[in-house]
């Protein structure tokens, strides 16, 4: 059997946070619900109407290139795609084709080509029987397209590359990028071949989710290779995914650049970047907010497991939360137990979204408390669930709910000696040598304080008076 290689190449287009449309004064607003609301003749491709660059939309195509470290163009201009769809009401889109915003940069380890812009089209719904409608309110928004070049080898590298670009444009404030709202949506195109060359490229479009990414991918892979080893050729064209039946499926043949008939777009300026102040790269750059892999560092240094980081980096109320508290913490030790708490049971309480009624300081104080063992690891739990439900300060809560722990020696001391009563047949086995009795000891002096008992002093107390 020979040996086949997969090439993978992916297109990413992520809707951008701005007040206005692409080219026009219209609102944009992702989540609209009424149709045909945020519409202007400018969207509408009415007769006469001029449109206008967005400068915002700009500046965050310019914010991504930087952050990847790729060339900015001094040069630039928009272009008109032509063709034909009932979205489209102008009968084209207006893109980027020869002079791109950005070109090169790196991220994820993915080399890119090319980052442009362009608007989006409309939305049809098909679904209303013999009949099709349009909704504008999505035409026009400005539209980022990211291209990478083809050094992908694997479904599961180009989910984790989409994965890493989704991050990088919520970290920048450019996108929300949510891939159920349709604001990131990606596009694969695949390759299989036998020797160093490149194979007859598929291209797989409208892929809503990082899961059907990677299986999608990976069914093409093997759906090439099957073929090649029956002899036979693979076809180029666009196919579509089917998240029920786990397939691709043919959609019609590959259009090439030359079907789209590009040309410079006569009614807007051509830009030269060094002439616009907002656009000079050097600011930019120093105004850039930590990125997700420079996050991904400084709490590698607090020494946090994996599993913490990602989702402290992936979750940005989350990874917000930590920060704003572990800046009031001393020492790595309490930087690892604010982790511990937030990344499990507080994520059990609220799914990492919900913060609830829970706030900085308190949060301060509760680390503080688990490290002076005013509170068992079982009451920091119950306490962190009050919190988080009612609010309130930490040690209020904690003394209004009988939270703290047990530390008064006297007074742990009657009960120790009560237990010592109750279970002398545990106590002769603990006398004889057998030093993990004393374990179901303390567990009995925890039932009788109810947890509250600070189970080290138990412990003490328990050594002192059996071995006296």
């Amino acid at each position: 059997m020979a040996e086949y290689k997969a090439t993978i190449g992916l297109e990413i287009h992520a809707q951008l946070r701005t007040k206005t449309k692409m080219f026009s004064w219209s609102k944009n607003d992702p989540d609209e619900n009424n149709p045909n609301v945020h519409i202007s003749p400018i969207d509408l491709g009415h007769p006469g109407t001029l449109p206008t660059v967005n400068k915002e939309a700009v500046k965050h195509v310019l914010k991504v290139g930087v952050a990847a470290g790729g060339k900015i163009a001094d040069y630039t201009e928009f272009d008109r795609k032509n063709y034909f769809y009932p979205d489209i009401p102008k009968g084209y889109q207006i893109s980027q084709y020869k002079y791109p915003l950005v070109t090169g940069g790196e991220i994820a380890g993915v080399k890119l080509t090319r980052i442009h812009l362009e608007e989006d089209t409309g939305t049809s719904q098909h679904d209303k029987g013999d009949y099709s409608l349009v909704n504008f309110n999505r035409a026009g928004t400005p539209l980022m397209e990211l291209v990478t070049e083809p050094v992908i080898h694997s479904g599961e590298q180009a989910a984790f590359f989409a994965k890493e670009f989704q991050l990088l444009l919520q970290y920048l404030g450019v996108s929300y990028a949510n891939m159920e709202k349709g604001e990131m949506r990606l596009e694969a195109n695949i390759s299989v071949s036998t020797d160093k060359g490149l194979g007859t490229k598929v291209e797989i479009k409208n892929l809503n989710s990082f899961k059907s990414l990677e299986k999608a991918v990976s069914f093409e892979i093997n759906r090439q290779t099957n073929i090649l080893e029956n002899g036979k050729e693979v076809e180029q064209e666009t196919r579509g995914w089917h998240d029920q039946k786990q397939v691709t499926f043919s959609q019609r043949k590959k259009e090439g650049s030359a079907d789209y008939r590009y040309f410079p777009d006569p009614d807007l300026p051509k830009l030269k970047i060094s002439e616009v102040p907002e656009f000079d790269v050097q600011k930019i750059k120093a105004n850039l907010p930590i990125l997700p892999w420079q996050k991904r560092e400084e709490y590698q240094f607090f020494k946090l497991n994996q599993d913490q980081i990602e989702l402290l980096v992936s979750n940005r109320v989350l990874g917000n939360l930590f920060d704003q508290v572990s800046v009031e913490l001393k020492g790595i030790d309490q930087k690892k137990i604010l982790a511990n708490y937030l990344t499990s049971d507080l994520v059990g309480l609220g799914n990492g979204e919900d913060l609830g009624k829970i706030n900085v300081k308190s949060l301060v104080s509760l680390v503080e408390m688990i490290v002076s063992d005013e509170i068992s690891s079982r009451g920091a739990k119950d306490l962190l669930k009050k919190m988080f439900e009612e609010g309130g300060h930490a040690r209020e809560v904690a003394e209004g709910n009988g939270l703290l722990q047990k530390s008064d020696k006297s007074e742990l001391k009657k009960i120790v000696q009560k237990i010592i009563i109750q279970n002398k047949e545990v106590v002769a086995e603990y006398k004889a040598g057998k030093e993990t009795s004393i374990q179901f000891l303390i567990g009995q002096g925890m039932k009788e304080t109810k947890g509250r008992a600070n189970p080290q002093v138990l412990r003490k107390i328990f050594e002192e008076l059996l071995r006296g």
